[in-house]
């Protein structure tokens, strides 16, 4: 008996097609039936994924969107910024489902767009037809939505850190978040900037307080009930592969005790599948990188001047909860499937 469902990958060839790719092949209820990209056109998907080898018959096809989507319910889109954006309306115009990746359809606001992607937005038209992909706070509407946009994985970890505040009416005023990241984020084509002997011994901050996820940030935390947020986001480039850490710091009135935060915490995760707060030990990328697991966990500290600084920690995988197990997530949803399905494994230890 076939699946149910029927799935194309429109980019496959970069490290977020490739576990989109790899969470599919496993997937009891949706058939991978098409790989689309520019690159590596006619060779197996193992000649990009070493780790498939064997595990599929499916090739690289060079095939126009509406192609590609030909006899697919749903098609996930792992394509670069602002090429993306020029696929969709002919997507839309198949019928399909779609799932994106990219940043082209996050943001609602196309002046935003323009001013952290540095392009006007070739379809502003659609933005509003996709649903922000974040199932911690949009659950109920990405079931559904058509056509949802994936959340960066910048966005979801510092979101996951700081929505338990943004809900609680305790998340005002400048905010002040670290995030690092492993050199995977910046994709498949090797740059200056993930060079391995450059990049093995270092850390540097990058795009200081101009980063494009930081309108995505504000604009979560505003519908969580956070609207008055000004966000001072520092981005790092971290030494390793995989994973993000975020460290936030919120100022919050004196009289709030640790007990209220843990309980917003407690409110917010309590019944999330893939979110959790780890006991006796720290917030840490090991634990949840090669999963769709996220880590969230806070520190209240004294009073200050009619203040105390509450400083937030979450933790993911960039690839997988921070990119295509999201995606694979919010498939599931549009779908009418189990949420958790395909991404429960746990990551490797050590």
């Amino acid at each position: 008996m076939g699946k149910r469902w029927h799935a194309a990958v429109i980019g496959g060839s970069g490290y977020g097609g490739a576990e989109m790719i790899r969470r599919l092949l496993r997937h009891p209820e949706v058939e991978l039936v098409r790989v689309a990209s520019v690159d590596y056109v006619g060779e197996p998907l193992s000649a990009a994924h070493p780790n498939l080898e064997g595990a599929t018959d499916l090739c690289f096809e060079n095939l126009p969107p509406a192609e590609a989507a030909r006899g697919c319910d749903v098609v996930l889109l792992a394509m670069p910024h602002k090429v993306t954006a020029q696929h969709v309306p002919a997507l839309v115009d198949s019928g399909a489902k779609i799932v994106d990746m990219s940043g082209d359809f996050r943001l609602q606001d196309p002046a935003a767009y323009e001013t952290y992607y540095g392009a006007v937005h070739p379809c502003p038209q659609l933005l509003k037809s996709f649903v922000y992909g974040l199932p911690e706070l949009s659950r109920a509407e990405i079931q559904k939505a058509r056509y949802v946009a994936a959340p960066g994985c910048f966005a979801t970890t510092i979101a996951l850190a700081l929505l338990p505040l943004a809900r609680g009416g305790l998340l005002r005023g400048p905010v002040h978040v670290t995030a690092m990241t492993g050199s995977s984020g910046s994709g498949v084509v090797p740059q200056a900037g993930t060079h391995h002997p450059s990049r093995s011994q270092n850390l540097k901050a990058y795009k200081p307080l101009t980063h494009q996820h930081t309108p995505e940030i504000v604009q979560t935390l505003a519908k969580a009930g956070a609207p008055d947020v000004a966000l001072r986001f520092v981005p790092v480039s971290a030494p390793l592969s995989r994973g993000i850490l975020a460290t936030a710091y919120v100022e919050v009135p004196a009289d709030t005790d640790a007990a209220r935060i843990a309980e917003l915490f407690a409110r917010s995760y309590a019944s999330e599948p893939f979110v959790r707060q780890p006991k006796g030990r720290p917030v840490e990328v090991v634990a949840v990188a090669g999963s769709n697991y996220a880590e969230v966990g806070f520190t209240v500290g004294p009073s200050f001047a009619g203040q105390k600084t509450v400083v937030c920690f979450a933790a993911l995988d960039n690839l997988i909860k921070g990119g295509a197990g999201q995606a694979i997530q919010n498939m599931n949803l549009i779908l009418g499937l189990d949420e958790r399905t395909s991404l429960e494994d746990p990551g490797a230890w050590p």
